[in-house]
Formats: C-alpha cells, structure tokens, sequence
C-alpha cells in the first residue's frame, strides 16, 4: 500500500468511526434504549432541568424533552435528526419571541399534535398561549431570523436546479448541433463522391 493509498484509507477509517461515535453516543444528560423494531434509539431527556437542548444521536426515533427549563431550541438543532417518528417537548417555559420560530416551523412540518401542547411561557402578552396559535403579527417581524440554514439550504437547492436546468439545455443543443454536423459531413462525403463520380464519367468519355 502507497502512501496515497494510506492517507486515504485512514480517512475513511476515521469519517466511520466519528459517523459511529455520533450515531450511537447517549447524551451523559439522558436515559437512552434502542429501539429493536425501528433500529433507532429512544432518548428520554424528560425532568432533568436542562436549559439547552443536548447533542443527539443522529438516529433518535423518539425524543422526550417535557419538564424541563427549556426557552428555546437554537436553529438547526434538529436539522440532522432524520429519522425522529415522535417528539414530546411540553411543559418547558417557552419564551416565544421570534427566536422560538425555528421550533415552530421544525413542528408543524414533523408533528402537529405535538406542536398543539407546547405553550408560551413569556412574554407577558402570549403568556400560555398555544405555540401553535401564534400569528403573524406575532411573529410577522422574525422574517430575518429565520434559521440561516434552511437559507442556505434554499440558495444551495436553488442554485443545483439552475446548473442542472442549464446542463440541460447545453447538453440539447450539443446533441443538436452534433446532429446537424453529422449530417453535414455526410452531405459533403456524398457530394465530393458524386463529383468523383462525375469526373471519372467525363473522363471515360473523352478516352473514348
């Protein structure tokens, strides 16, 4: 083996085993099972007083955050957890300003019925007031912190649709004009034989 052919197997040695530790390492904070027929793990955070979201395994398929002193959840904290089925994250004293959309749009995406339970805590004016119930007015001037990933997901999306639009359309007229090169060269292949033709028949008859 090359040194190459080293350096690279070690990278992948370590992307495995990082992709391992994160998939299957219990937050200290929480009680985790495995799931055997879904092959995800249950983490139970529930009544542990945290004030900030812990880090998750990426294959949590059940997530229960109720009772404790959650406010709020920093955007993209749920961003990787693709396989989560079941979320339960009421009785945490939300602060619903406009840092507490990222959770709203995440649940109303994943779990309506879960959404529905999760109630403000301040300010004053949206004080127990359904998450799921917060209106535009409320929340109309938090169109600036959306979450910066989803914005660069946006963009980054946008931006393949383009360049794969426009690969497209290039590949079409190369295939185009491809086309109409292939049948001008025929063209000119049939017409310098026809004019080979004609000059050995113009021949023939001035011998005779």
């Amino acid at each position: 083996m090359n040194k190459a052919e080293f350096i690279a197997a070690a990278g992948f040695a370590i992307s495995l085993l990082f992709h391992v530790i994160q998939t299957e390492v219990c937050p200290p904070s929480c009680n985790c099972k495995p799931l055997e027929e879904t092959k995800g793990l249950q983490i139970d955070c529930s009544s542990r007083k945290l004030k900030e979201v812990p880090a998750l395994p990426i294959n949590t398929k059940r997530l229960y955050l109720q009772n404790n002193s959650l406010t709020m959840v920093s955007p993209g904290t749920f961003d990787s957890l693709l396989s989560l089925e079941e979320i339960k994250i009421f009785d945490n004293p939300w602060n619903c300003d406009c840092h507490i959309l990222y959770l709203k749009l995440w649940m109303e995406d994943l779990s309506e019925s879960s959404l529905a339970n999760i109630r403000c805590a301040t300010p004053a004016a949206v004080r127990m007031k359904p998450l799921k119930q917060l209106t535009g007015n409320e929340l109309g001037i938090c169109k600036r912190l959306l979450p910066i990933k989803s914005l660069e997901f946006f963009w980054r999306d946008l931006v393949l649709i383009a360049a794969a639009t426009i690969t497209v359309i290039l590949l079409g007229c190369v295939l185009k004009f491809s086309k109409k090169l292939v049948c001008q060269i025929k063209l000119s292949e049939y017409a310098s034989r026809r004019s080979l033709l004609r000059r050995r028949i113009s021949k023939s008859y001035k011998l005779q």
